[in-house]
């Protein structure tokens, strides 16, 4: 059954019933959310464990000097 379905049956209901709906559902609601715990989330600085290590700040100036050499290019 979809939820319009659903939510059209609902509004025929009676103002009591509305409230009795409501009563009735909160409890089970709460019970399902206590069992859908999401799991915990992987720590960001362990995102990246499995790379290895990072290069060094030298390594990266070395290669930006070695790629910024020749630009910008006279044979374009």
């Amino acid at each position: 059954m979809s939820f319009e379905a659903v939510f059209s049956l609902v509004k025929q209901l009676s103002i009591a019933e509305k409230l009795r709906l409501i009563k009735w559902m909160v409890p089970e609601i709460e019970r399902e959310l206590v069992v859908a715990r999401p799991t915990p989330r992987k720590s960001l600085w362990g995102l990246c464990a499995d790379l290895g290590v990072a290069p060094s700040v030298a390594e990266i100036d070395e290669v930006r000097r070695e790629e910024w050499a020749n630009f910008p290019r006279e044979d374009f």
